[in-house]
């Protein structure tokens, strides 16, 4: 057939349309989410500064409280002691939950496994096409 183009062309075509298409996609994609990053990351920004203050609040937080303990009739050094200990706890415990939960972390293993499977399919498909030439 004189007008008819073979599969090796339609093949390349259609792979330069998805390109063209996936491409656009993108492009779309990073307009849309541009002013979403921006309110996200000023809004870490913010989230960071309030942390910061209550790390600082709660250095004051923590002599207050060794200050009652010496309000109690304990020794100065026995109520900081006590608020280090305190302290050192809460750190070993924050860390065991921390280290509990981190050992739970897995791999994808389901994305992994489609994703393999996607690749060989797609080996398969393009090693059976014939490879015709016009």
């Amino acid at each position: 057939m004189p007008g008819s183009a073979s599969i090796g062309t339609l093949v390349a075509e259609a792979s330069s349309s998805f390109s063209t298409l996936l491409h656009g996609e993108i492009e779309l994609a990073k307009l849309e989410i541009k002013s979403s990053v921006k309110n996200a990351g000023t809004g870490a920004g913010m989230f960071a500064a309030a942390a910061v203050l209550v790390v600082f609040s709660l250095i004051f937080g923590l002599i207050a409280l060794a200050e009652g303990l010496v309000a109690l009739h304990l020794w100065r050094w026995v109520a900081y002691l006590i608020v280090f200990a305190l302290l050192i706890l809460l750190a070993g415990l924050f860390g065991f939950l921390g280290f509990r939960k981190v050992k739970r972390v897995k791999a994808p293993q389901q994305t992994i496994d489609t994703t393999k499977s996607t690749v060989v399919a797609l080996r398969q498909a393009t090693s059976h096409q014939p490879n015709h030439r016009a």
